[in-house]
């Protein structure tokens, strides 16, 4: 199935559903009136149908219009409505949850048995075609299911199939992780106004310092110790720098908030 013949639909129209429709758009993977999203209010809708996209207030309109679902509701919503859009779910539809927390043995449950179905965990850089995005497949979906998805949101960033078991573990790493990153971002930048820097220059600067840092680790395949060590010379700056940040214990705190993060989603999916 060619990815311009694809209908998708978004049943639910927040920051991250928004995120991944805007990369699948900027990317040219899918048309913008071939993508459909609901909301129960306009609140959210006005972006979708400024980029071109259909609106609706009814979910099951989505799953007839379109073939590949993405469900992006908030976790306490999503058993009525997977409730409500059974009947209208058939065999040639590719269900896709963006909900944290819920299993893929939750979904199953819910949906029609044999519903390809399958789990994605993005993250909000996707919106830049730069998000790291993983997911898991249900016994429904095949091979052919996880190559179109694997297809699709590979021009919003990295996107590998896990176990499902990695899915929490990457919210704790990536999808909660940017914000980690951008704390780290603005410590830089803030660190630079207060040695005499304008905040703007600090802060394009920073950031332009974190993208040129993971270019290198991505692409010279190195481990990040090897190229922070490259860095350092003997009694120069970053190594006086780097004795600062490990007596601030920033290894061991970013560890913390990887494991805090990880434990909540598996909460999360217990609740």
């Amino acid at each position: 199935m060619e990815a311009v013949e694809l209908r998708g639909g978004f049943v639910g129209a927040g920051r991250m559903a928004g995120g991944l429709a805007r990369g699948l758009l900027r990317a040219g993977k899918v048309p913008a009136s071939n993508i459909l999203a609901s909301a129960p209010s306009d609140k959210n809708l006005d972006a979708w149908r400024e980029s071109g996209c259909r609106t609706t207030h009814c979910n099951l309109e989505v799953l007839q219009e379109s073939t590949l679902v993405f469900l992006a509701t908030k976790p306490h919503i999503l058993p009525g409505v997977l409730q409500e859009i059974r009947p209208a779910v058939g065999p040639h539809h590719i269900v896709v949850s963006l909900v944290a927390g819920v299993t893929l043995q939750t979904l199953q449950r819910l949906l029609p048995a044999g519903t390809k179905v399958l789990r994605l965990m993005p993250n909000l850089p996707c919106v830049v075609q730069a998000g790291a995005m993983v997911f898991a497949r249900g016994s429904g979906a095949g091979d052919g299911e996880a190559a179109l998805l694997k297809s699709l949101l590979s021009s919003c960033g990295l996107c590998e199939e896990v176990p499902e078991s990695y899915i929490n573990i990457h919210t704790g790493l990536s999808g909660s992780g940017v914000a980690y990153v951008y704390l780290f971002a603005e410590a830089l930048a803030e660190g630079a106004v207060k040695m005499g820097m304008p905040g703007s220059l600090a802060s394009r600067i920073a950031a332009q310092t974190l993208l040129g840092a993971a270019k290198m680790i991505l692409e010279t395949g190195e481990h990040p110790a090897k190229l922070r060590g490259d860095v350092c010379t003997p009694g120069g700056t970053t190594i006086h720098a780097l004795h600062q940040l490990e007596k601030g214990a920033l290894r061991a705190t970013v560890m913390n908030a990887v494991e805090a993060a990880t434990n909540r989603a598996c909460e999360m999916a217990e609740d």
